[in-house]
């Protein structure tokens, strides 16, 4: 009866719930691994052993380079990392330096209707991107600038949600702090740098890293304002790999080449899990 009753403990049923979730949380990332580590098993295969097998393997058996090497030589997939590294650094680098003085703006300075127009900032969260993609597209090409960086980084340097993320963390910073800075003389931007950056400091890593891989999986603009494959990024460059005869001949190199494009952000986001989630957490915190 002593059994059964301790069986039966909150302590006891915690530790079954408990259970049962981790075991559920392992079978889905099972499931969701699964595709990236068929992909970097098929990337290592032979075109002769890939199409030998009758059932595919997960198992390869003599792993090999040679999709790599041709993935690089055979199709221009190094110019479409080298445009996607570019294009992703300068955007996101401009993106930080309107979103950080935005942020500080709503956030700390007053002025008359600020509340007002941030309020319509937010407002513009609820029109989708793919209603003001036409008119980007008449603007860029009026001003002569497709196929140009120019044209891919313009639409892509701001962001109202990481301006609304940022703001709500500069916000939990005490007035008290400001307002001593400012009795000491402190300018506004010498207070945005020396204090308020490094104290929001996760939020702002936060935002750039979801930034880097926003632009770095970015399809829809860069393929309408590109038509000259000098200028095409990985997110283009794969589908024009795919649908070119090296893709639908040798699967096992278009496999290392999607290996290689989405080996970057994933090394990102392994080394910074931490302080995406904690800047996340804390950017949706009040008080």
């Amino acid at each position: 009866m002593d059994k059964k009753k301790a069986l039966l403990s909150p302590a006891a049923r915690g530790r079954a719930v408990k259970g049962l979730v981790y075991a559920f949380l392992a079978v889905w990332a099972v499931i969701v691994l699964f595709p990236f580590y068929y992909m970097i098993m098929t990337s290592f295969k032979s075109a002769g052993e890939y199409n030998s097998e009758a059932v595919p393997s997960l198992v390869v058996t003599s792993p090999t380079f040679e999709n790599f090497f041709s993935a690089f030589t055979t199709v221009s997939l190094g110019k479409y990392l080298l445009n996607t590294l570019v294009f992703t650094v300068v955007t996101t680098a401009i993106m930080l330096l309107f979103t950080v003085l935005a942020a500080y703006g709503f956030s700390r300075i007053r002025f008359k209707g600020r509340d007002l127009v941030f309020t319509v900032l937010l407002a513009l969260m609820m029109i989708p991107t793919e209603l003001v993609v036409i008119t980007n597209f008449v603007t860029i090409t009026n001003l002569e600038l497709r196929n140009t960086f120019m044209g891919l980084i313009l639409p892509s340097v701001t962001s109202v949600f990481y301006i609304y993320l940022l703001k709500e963390n500069f916000s939990q910073v005490p007035n008290e702090l400001y307002y001593a800075a400012k009795v000491d003389g402190t300018k506004d931007l010498a207070y945005l740098f020396k204090v308020m950056i490094p104290i929001c400091k996760p939020t702002i890593i936060t935002v750039t890293i979801l930034k880097v891989i926003e632009c770095w999986n970015l399809y829809v603009w860069p393929r309408l304002i590109t038509d000259r494959e000098d200028m095409y990024l990985v997110s283009i460059g794969i589908q024009i790999i795919r649908e070119s005869g090296f893709g639908r001949e040798n699967i096992p190199a278009m496999m290392a080449a999607v290996t290689v494009i989405s080996l970057p952000l994933i090394i990102l986001f392994l080394v910074f899990r931490d302080k995406i989630m904690a800047g996340v957490a804390r950017g949706g915190t009040k008080g």
